[in-house]
């Protein structure tokens, strides 16, 4: 029998004082929500306050999932977005073998239908963290690298941002490697869970989790976001 981490207890009970103390929401979770088909992932250099409120920014298509990135900047904390701005921008930005931007950029990566089910959940905030999950089923023999990513969703017309933006609050990477070693149910159900903060000026309300999963190439196979369902629907 697999002994969770104390870290994985920590997200499990997270998870479940969020749903037993929800009476309003019953989940929050991506079970029945479309597949996103694309991925578009925006970078910002925390310097370009002007960035975040250009009217050409990229926008998700119908049925693609977008998602935000504050780099940091060369003004350091004098940078006008740096209250936003994450270092797990720049370890994404490696893994995509992209050069961090002078201003903004934008990358898409489509999503072929290849029925890889990826689910993603979390609890309610409690003392400034999240318990959030992320899972692959079946759970084929990889290697994978799933990121699960806690995101503040930011309304369009709101802060003075002219599209809705999903903006990255904290990360956590994964790797599953498909070891031989793995027992048949770990082969067919690969999950980790964790505890993430909230940082500072996060806005609780709007946070819910997204997860991308990469095979070996560093492709994007499979993308899932969370929505929170009320109790009865």
């Amino acid at each position: 029998m697999n002994k969770l981490s104390p870290l994985s207890r920590f997200a499990a009970c997270l998870l479940v004082l969020a749903a037993s103390g929800a009476h309003a929401q019953s989940s929050c979770d991506s079970d029945k929500q479309p597949r996103p088909v694309a991925l578009l992932e925006r970078f910002i250099s925390a310097d370009c306050e002007s960035c975040w409120a250009d009217p050409a920014t990229p926008r998700a298509g119908r049925g693609e999932l977008a998602v935000d990135w504050i780099v940091p900047g060369g003004k350091g904390d004098d940078a006008p977005l740096s209250a936003a701005a994450s270092r797990d921008s720049l370890a994404r930005l490696e893994a995509l073998q992209r050069a961090a931007p002078a201003q903004a950029d934008a990358t898409k990566h489509r999503i072929a239908a290849n029925g890889r089910q990826l689910r993603v959940a979390h609890g309610l905030a409690f003392n400034g963290y999240v318990g959030a999950s992320i899972e692959l089923k079946p759970g084929a023999r990889g290697p994978w690298r799933a990121w699960l990513l806690l995101v503040e969703t930011v309304p369009a017309g709101t802060e003075g941002s002219p599209v809705e933006r999903n903006l990255v609050r904290n990360v956590l990477q994964t790797a599953w490697d498909g070891a031989g070693s793995l027992s048949k149910p770990e082969q067919l159900r690969l999950f980790e869970s964790r505890p993430m903060s909230i940082p500072e000026g996060a806005n609780p309300q709007r946070l819910r989790v997204i997860g991308v999963l990469e095979d070996a190439r560093g492709h994007v196979v499979a993308a899932a976001v969370s929505r929170c369902t009320a109790a009865g629907r």
